[in-house]
This record gives structure tokens, sequence and C-alpha cells, in this order.
């Protein structure tokens, strides 16, 4: 069975995640391809190129009150990701800019310019309330678009020359890149890193998430980050009953010994168009055991592809979200993960001079 996807048109898409761009559910029309007879092989098939969007912004801090999310602030410097993750629960966003949560997700980027500036308005407002800013918990901060635009770049920047304290969320070796500035503010109690795990195999790496670093690529950045003093976590998500589910204690042992203190999970969520697409996926790659995998899922979602219910859309519930639950916390227990709390430093932020600032008699 190739790796890659097919088309609609039935061309193979290298290094995507889905084959489909199927119509968001707020578009007023949608359309599908069919077999006409023709052999379709002649057809040119051409690559699919990612495009990147700037988007003038008009707010750059997003809030938050849900309870069971551990930030009530985050910053995404883009829409869209690269990445290609197939089981990406941002995908439906998409859809709210009449794009495709598919192939359009992957390929049709938007980044944000003026996210320093914005960013730089909203810490000296003076109704502002200091606490972490989570990067990394919509789509990635350092997806390959980053390397060009530095868009992420240049907001650490900004929140370490106000000593404000940033909680970061990746997949990419990218990270790397930002080490030195990690490290210092590290010393201030200022960031924590956490770094997705999925899978310790490449084969289902590459067929999950095709544009990522693989799976030792990860546990080098997490060894990395940690011998640079930089408190870092070991995210294993999604877990996918009856796919990458029996993989939880490696990935967790092979993270702690990278040098991760602290670990999460998060039980596959399919929202919106993201089951559909996950679906099709299942069918390309894994189609003696997609009918499985589904009734697992739906079993821990109360019936249905999702669960949308706060304090369940992370974990799910019945007998199989039980018991990874009982599994994960056993083997964080055996390896001292989650022991050390990763609070961080609010009390350091201050406000920088800048330009025509009346300076202190005192």
């Amino acid at each position: 069975m190739n790796d890659s996807p097919r088309s609609p048109s039935g061309k193979v898409i290298r290094g995507r995640g889905t084959a489909s761009n199927l119509a968001g559910r707020f578009a007023l029309t949608s359309s599908t391809c069919e077999d006409d007879g023709w052999d379709l092989a002649e057809e040119p098939s051409g690559q699919l190129r990612t495009e990147a969007i700037p988007e003038q912004a008009k707010s750059i801090i997003a809030s938050n009150s849900s309870p069971d999310i551990p930030f009530d602030q985050s910053i995404n410097p883009y829409r869209g990701c690269e990445h290609g993750c197939i089981y990406c629960y941002a995908r439906p966003a998409h859809a709210y800019m009449d794009l495709s949560p598919g192939l359009d997700f992957e390929t049709r980027l938007f980044y944000k310019p003026n996210a320093v500036e914005l960013l730089e308005t909203a810490l000296r407002q003076k109704r502002y309330q200091c606490s972490p800013i989570a990067m990394g918990t919509n789509t990635d901060p350092y997806q390959p678009l980053e390397k060009d635009k530095q868009i992420t770049r240049q907001i650490l920047e900004t929140l370490q020359r106000y000593r404000h304290p940033v909680t970061i969320v990746t997949k990419g070796q990218l990270i790397l890149r930002d080490l030195p500035i990690l490290a210092e503010m590290a010393q201030d109690n200022l960031v924590h890193v956490g770094i997705s795990v999925t899978t310790l195999s490449n084969d289902l790496k590459r067929k999950l998430e095709p544009r990522t670093a693989g799976p030792a690529a990860r546990l080098r950045t997490i060894e990395a980050l940690a011998n640079a003093g930089i408190p870092t976590a070991v995210m294993a998500a999604p877990m996918i009953p009856a796919l990458n589910d029996s993989e939880l204690e490696a990935i967790l042992t092979s993270a702690q010994q990278a040098g991760a203190i602290h670990a999460a999970y998060i039980l596959l969520r399919l929202p919106f168009e993201v089951a559909p697409l996950f679906r099709q996926w299942l069918s390309e790659h894994y189609p003696e055991r997609a009918e499985h995998v589904m009734s697992i899922v739906q079993q821990s979602r109360g019936g249905k592809d999702n669960q949308s219910e706060f304090g369940q859309r992370q974990r799910g519930t019945g007998v199989f979200a039980q018991l990874l639950q009982q599994r994960f916390r056993v083997t964080c227990r055996k390896l001292g993960l989650n022991e050390r709390k990763m609070n961080l430093d609010c009390g350091r932020f201050f406000l920088p001079p800048q330009s025509g600032d009346q300076q202190s008699l005192f």
C-alpha cells in the first residue's frame, strides 16, 4: 500500500495528511469528483504547493475560560498547519474562512506579520493581568513556515524582553533554533515546553503526521531542551484506539529517559469535519482495522464520533478510556513523571521603557 494519500482525482499527493478537500460545514455548495471512464493516470499530476497568506490580525492574545484547559490566554501565530496531521482538531477552524478543513488547512496557511506590534500593545494595557501565554494550543508554532516567517521567534523575543511567562507545545524540531532564548527564560522560571510524541513508529508517523519530525528526532529535542535546563514535558497525544494506544508506556518511558519530567495524554478527538477526514484516512491506510478503531472510539465517546463536554473531551468515557487513564497514571508513577509542579513566575513581568516614556524621578 502506498504511504501517500490519493486526491479526489486519483492522484497521489506525497507528504499530505489527507487527500480530501471536503467543504466546510458553513459552505453553501459542495462538489465531488467522479471517474468518467477516462484514464486519469494520463493527466498531469503536478505538485500541491503551500501558499503563505499574510493576515493583518486585529488582536493577538486569545482568552480562554474552559475549565478543562490549563491556561487562560494563548497566541497562535499561524492559521492552518503544514504538518498535515490527519487528526488535528484545529482543522475545522478553516471552515470559518470559507476554506476546506482538508487540503486547504495543510496548504493555504495564514501568518500574522503584525503579531509583535499587537502583542506590545496588549502587554502595555493598564488592565492587563500577567498569566502564562500558551503557544501551540491550536496549530504548531514551529511548523515549516516558521523557518521563513519567524513570527514565533519574534513573539518569544518580545516575551523575554517583558519577562513574561510562556508555555509551548510543538512537534517541530525547529524549536532548537530558539534554544538560547528559551534557556535564558528558563533560568528565570519563565518557560516550559511540551513535545508531542504520538508514536515511536516511523511508518505510522509518515502516514499520520506526514510533514513532522520523526520520533527519534523528537526524543533528541526533548533531550536537548532538558540538557539546557528547560522544564520539558512529553505529550502522548492523541492516543488512537487499536492504532497507537499500545505504545503509551513505551512513549512515556523513552521521553523520561530523554529528560522529560512531565507527561500528558489526550484521547483522539474528532470534532466536526475531522471525523469524516479521519474515516477516509483509516480506509486508505488501515482498511482491515478501520471498523474496529471507530467502534472503540464511539464506545469511548458516548456512542458518537466525538464528545465535546468539558471534562470528557480530553479523556473520554467508558471502559477503554478508564483503562487508558489508569495505564497512564501507573506508568507516570513508576517513572517519576509529574512529581514536580511546573508553575511559572508571573512576578517578574515588567514594562521595558520605550521611546517617549517619561523617566521616573526616583
